[in-house]
């Protein structure tokens, strides 16, 4: 499932606790997709804290809690991590990651918690959503096949890698739109992870952040930045962005465009898709004064509406409406556009 859908599921069940319809749910992906920022964007979206017990570090008193004697019975010492209405807050969300690499007697103990949510006299305040994540088995990790009683405490969700909801995010997080504009032009380099392989480095999500950094840090050093990011992406990854990178001294004019003045629109595909990240950047950085639209929108409409392939102009202005939203659609050039690409949109 897209990161797009999860993030609906996992709102909707986080505020489902509210009406005791909460289901703890169990994300499952390879490495570097983004489960845990996905979950801990949830988290800040409603300003909850999130409470990350890595399970795979745990040992089952660690949960458990240690016992003490208190007069001739025993009793167990509730350990802090767990979430506490007083301490923590009312809501919140308590995240099991790395479930499938822990022990088997760790993730035994964590059976009780995660349908009952309590363990002993312990019990998981009522508006704290349970959610879980782990690897799958073949990913290369170190995992173990997640016992039925616990598997049936869950609802399962896989986690799949998506360009579309990545490009969205990454224009939300400042990404260097170079990297936007080279995994347009390699959509297939967005995530490649090959369990058989021994790469310590690959291409995935989180990998891809990293090369961003990586960018930051070594663009003014060319002998340097190839390795820079094939460190962050693997080495074949690592090599076609560099060499993406230093084409892009053949773009046109990015300033030109988004003020309306003329500017070449580049034939090769490599370039146009650069441009065109570029531009959705520039468009989403637009700001709004007094409900007026941005005459930069409007000067990228038309600028789209000259691109040689119209599914380019489309990628386009599609990469701004989930960023912009309804406000694009208003703007007058965004009719002619349309108008333009209507054989595309519309069929029989």
């Amino acid at each position: 499932m897209r990161p797009a859908q999860l993030a609906i599921i996992l709102d909707r069940e986080f505020l489902s606790t509210d009406a005791g319809h909460h289901t703890p749910v169990m994300l499952w992906g390879p490495p570097g997709i983004g489960k845990s920022q996905l979950v801990a964007q949830i988290a800040a979206k409603h300003g909850a804290p999130m409470i990350d017990i890595r399970l795979s570090q745990m040992e089952p008193s660690d949960l458990r809690g240690i016992p003490f004697r208190s007069g001739e019975t025993v009793e167990w010492a509730v350990p802090a991590m767990l979430p506490d209405a007083a301490r923590h807050g009312a809501r919140g969300i308590l995240f099991l990651d790395e479930i499938t690499s822990a022990p088997p007697s760790v993730s035994a103990a964590a059976y009780q918690l995660i349908l009952d949510r309590r363990l002993g006299d312990y019990r998981v305040p009522d508006g704290w959503a349970i959610f879980a994540a782990g690897n799958r088995q073949g990913d290369r990790g170190v995992t173990y096949a997640m016992p039925a009683p616990l598997a049936n405490r869950f609802s399962h969700f896989e986690f799949a890698a998506h360009l579309d909801d990545w490009v969205a995010w990454a224009y939300g997080d400042g990404i260097d739109e170079r990297l936007i504009g080279f995994l347009r032009f390699k959509p297939e380099l967005l995530f490649d992870f090959d369990p058989s392989r021994a790469e310590m480095a690959f291409p995935s999500p989180r990998s891809w952040e990293f090369a961003h950094r990586a960018l930051q840090k070594f663009a003014d050093r060319p002998d340097l930045l190839a390795g820079a990011l094939s460190a962050c992406v693997g080495q074949a990854a690592g090599i076609e962005c560099a060499a993406y990178v230093g084409s892009l001294d053949r773009l046109p004019d990015i300033d030109a465009i988004v003020e309306g003045r003329p500017a070449e629109v580049p034939t090769e595909i490599d370039l146009q898709y650069a441009v065109a990240a570029a531009l959705a950047g520039r468009a989403l950085r637009a700001k709004v004064s007094r409900g007026d639209t941005p005459p930069a929108w409007g000067n990228i409409l038309d600028y789209a509406a000259r691109l040689p392939l119209k599914e380019m102009g489309v990628m386009l202005v599609s990469d701004m409406y989930r960023g912009i939203g309804q406000p694009l659609v208003v703007v007058p050039r965004f009719a002619a556009w349309a108008g333009i690409v209507a054989d595309l949109m519309l069929y029989d």
